[in-house]
């Protein structure tokens, strides 16, 4: 597992649900991109409604449900390897809008530090 505290970057893509990589959800692409990179860790987040370059306003009211949601894909780890992954974004994503935000990483569990006898997942003392 990769060790990741204090300081950090966060990079956020921001795109649509139905874009795609080779038929393919580009959420999908980026995240097993960044899992195969090695990077700390990855979530897509989905939307419920937002607009962008575009101003068209995408929504998941019920008379909408069919229009293409607003998708953010979420990734921490040390600055040089968000970084290093940036390149692979240039190839991947055409439209859309990709931010870095420094943070500060608190803490970084994976499920392998957690007792699994406790239904919490805390560890016992």
């Amino acid at each position: 597992m990769t060790s990741l505290n204090g300081r950090a970057l966060r990079l956020t893509v921001y795109i649509g649900e139905d874009d795609t990589w080779h038929h393919k959800p580009l959420y999908s692409e980026i995240v097993h991109r960044a899992h195969a990179a090695g990077l700390a860790g990855a979530s897509v987040f989905r939307g419920i409604e937002g607009f962008g370059a575009s101003s068209r306003i995408h929504t998941s009211r019920l008379l909408s449900l069919s229009e293409d949601l607003p998708v953010a894909v979420v990734v921490v780890d040390t600055e040089d390897r968000v970084r290093e992954f940036l390149p692979q974004l240039d190839e991947l994503v055409d439209e859309g809008l990709v931010t870095l935000e420094e943070c500060e990483v608190v803490r970084y569990v994976g499920r392998s530090g957690l007792d699994q006898a406790d239904p919490k997942g805390k560890k016992s003392l």
